[in-house]
């Protein structure tokens, strides 16, 4: 078992050449992609965040107990792999906005920074996901 947790987002997809997909058909592939099936497309995933498994154990705990986004995020911890979607955005955002208040290290700032830019992101673009893995 890895001892990274990796942030990955969706940077760019591309339809593979191969396929010949009508204009009026990209939105429903797109659809698609966005409920996990891919038809003909390529994800290409960038980890913007990679923190220790000990220490995102630490960070998330600092989340309320109980709580929706920390029982989200903890999913990685027992599943291995978590993927956020734009109608995880308020949530998580309202959750780790607080959590700036509480008392971070400096690693757990730039982590909750960086993660509720990559929330601002998804929430922009709804065709983005994210995925939580180990490497």
């Amino acid at each position: 078992m890895s001892e990274q947790v990796l942030f990955y987002r969706l940077s760019r997809k591309f339809v593979d050449e191969k396929f010949d997909v009508p204009e009026e058909a990209k939105s429903v592939m797109y659809y698609s992609l966005a409920i996990g099936h891919h038809l003909g497309i390529v994800d290409c995933l960038k980890a913007d965040i990679v923190c220790p498994r000990d220490a995102y154990r630490e960070w998330v705990a600092k989340l309320p107990a109980g709580s929706e986004a920390r029982r989200k995020m903890e999913g990685f911890l027992t599943f291995g792999e978590v993927t956020i979607y734009r109608e995880h955005c308020h949530m998580l955002a309202c959750a780790f906005d607080r959590l700036r208040a509480a008392d971070l290290t400096d690693e757990e700032r730039g982590w909750t920074e960086a993660f509720m830019d990559q929330l601002a992101a998804l929430h922009r673009d709804p065709h983005m996901y994210l995925m939580l893995r180990s490497r």
